[in-house]
């Protein structure tokens, strides 16, 4: 039988379980959902370094169809989370439509036929090929190499990306980087078998995910210096247990749980106003984070060090009670003068300083700007995703791109938040794609593709609003590409972008109908 099924969705993330859990409530059964893992949840299976956990509350990050009483934590941990996300793949069933360990190398737009080609490998062998080159996640492979693992195609009418942006780690460019002789990962690819104690080790970032490592890697390790290059604000964490006779009324009533979870929801729009309607109201945070530094660091040169230089909300605003008290331990050195080079063991500064260490950990992010790598998706015309966004990446509502029919994005580019739940915005998408499928069955397109001039207009006025707000204010952060376009912030309240996806617009898109003695799709075969 062909491997072939009506939609290929990628991604076990919020998005891609979303997206499923939807279609097969609308009927759609005839799907697939590929996973490069070994489990589902995205990125809160990869990342599980010490102290992974989320910067908004648990109550308002996880589907509003299936909210969770049980919820231990304010702010849950990577493990409750990534069981969550489980436990909501097998109740709606969803794990015979997954198939785990399948890399997707990439995908063509057949205008033959007006369907998609994956490509795709096991995503095991395919690891142990990068380990044994030293390549990279995102590196571009030989394909004439002849020990790259075996490809083997599939074919989908329609494609929905379920790819996080945060989903390609990041490394940094530093000479002499590749020869190092001690021990390096990146935090999404945590080593658990390497013992920290009596060892120096050196993290390279102060990112969100660095902000919660770094505190636990702090207590094992003999010596751990910390390489910033910018410091992020910081504010307090508002974290506690929810206690057990809380969850039980949860459970038992499931309208306070929804009521406290609209009631966060509305406090975190609110914060809207500050982002893009009137900065001077972010002066009110940027006090809150100088005395959470007070309070927390009494050297003054170090209090210099982690206070940032830029305007409060121009980087991604972080929360944490223990990164700071980490930073004074007597065992950790905060390092501003960068790396010039590494040699063996031994990381040189800019200033010609020398220190030995054991292990390098990554805390250097993702590749927002290149959430899909080159050469892994193309659309009419044989055209390279990352091609069509030199100018950097754009879609139209986030979720359709011009030149790419039937390739739906969920965590498209401007989706992105500064101050609440991406689960709000994965949902507005889910129903966008939703509807675009209903109305591809309902007047037999074959295929759709949003307008060039209506993607063009609608990333004008995204643009423009993103201009008056605080993360166009000068700061280098990973919501701006190189050009200084911010590609990733949804510049305005959530519930107005829900209001744009409430339904599939027809009229801004090229409706395909289908030919005539067209092949019906094959159902894919159920995995158990």
């Amino acid at each position: 039988m062909s491997q072939t099924a009506k939609i290929a969705i990628i991604g076990t993330g919020f998005s891609g379980l979303g997206m499923g859990i939807k279609l097969k409530e609308a009927g759609y059964d005839n799907f697939v959902i590929l996973e490069k893992s070994d489990d589902v949840g995205g990125t809160w299976h990869e990342n599980h370094y010490p102290g992974c956990a989320c910067d908004v509350q648990s109550a308002l990050y996880s589907f509003s169809f299936e909210q969770n009483p049980n919820w231990t934590r304010m702010f849950a941990q990577q493990k409750e989370i990534q069981a969550y996300l489980r436990s909501c793949a097998e109740k709606y069933d969803l794990m015979k439509h997954v198939r785990l360990n399948t890399h997707v190398a990439g995908a063509r737009f057949d205008e033959k036929t007006q369907s998609w080609t994956i490509e795709t490998c096991d995503s095991r062998k395919l690891w142990a090929y990068r380990q044994k080159k030293g390549l990279n996640p995102g590196d571009k492979l030989n394909r004439k190499d002849r020990s790259l693992p075996e490809f083997s195609n599939f074919k989908a009418d329609v494609v929905v990306s379920g790819m996080g942006g945060l989903s390609t780690p990041a490394y940094p460019s530093i000479k002499g980087i590749d020869t190092f002789t001690g021990k390096s990962f990146h935090s999404q690819d945590w080593d658990h078998d390497y013992d920290f104690k009596g060892k120096r080790v050196a993290v390279i970032g102060t990112g969100a995910s660095a902000i919660q490592f770094v505190p636990e890697v702090a207590k094992d390790a003999a010596h751990l210096d910390l390489y910033q290059r910018t410091p992020p604000w910081i504010v307090p964490k508002p974290d506690r247990e929810i206690r057990p006779l809380e969850r039980m009324m949860f459970r038992k009533f499931p309208q306070t749980l929804n009521a406290f979870r609209q009631s966060i929801y509305w406090m975190l729009e609110a914060r809207v106003l500050g982002f893009v309607g009137n900065p001077r109201i972010l002066k009110i945070g940027e006090l809150q984070a100088r005395r959470h530094i007070r309070n927390q660091i009494k050297d003054r040169e170090l209090r210099r060090k982690v206070t940032p230089d830029f305007h409060f909300g121009c980087k991604r605003v972080l929360i944490s009670n223990n990164y700071y008290p980490a930073l004074a331990q007597d065992n950790v050195d905060v390092l501003t003068d960068g790396i010039r080079e590494v040699r063996g063991n031994v990381i040189v500064d800019n200033n010609g300083h020398e220190r030995e260490v054991d292990c390098i950990i990554y805390g250097t992010g993702f590749k927002a700007q290149d959430p899909i790598p080159a050469g892994m998706v193309h659309g009419r015309g044989g055209q390279d995703l990352l091609d069509a966004w030199k100018g950097g990446a754009e879609a139209y509502k986030g979720s359709a791109i011009a030149g790419f029919p039937n390739f739906f994005m969920l965590m498209g580019p401007n989706t992105g938040l500064g101050h609440s739940s991406m689960v709000y915005m994965i949902e507005s998408q889910i129903q966008y794609v939703l509807d675009a499928l209903k109305k591809m069955d309902k007047h037999g397109w074959r295929s759709v593709e949003v307008k060039e001039n209506a993607q063009s207009q609608y990333n004008a006025s995204i643009h423009a609003k993103l201009g008056d707000s605080v993360w166009q204010t000068g700061c280098k952060s990973w919501y701006v590409n190189e050009n200084g376009k911010n590609t990733t912030l949804w510049p305005g309240f959530t519930w107005q972008f829900r209001q744009q996806t409430k339904r599939f617009d027809t009229g801004q898109y090229v409706c395909e109908p289908e030919a005539e003695g067209a092949d019906e799709a094959v159902p894919a075969p159920a995995l158990n």
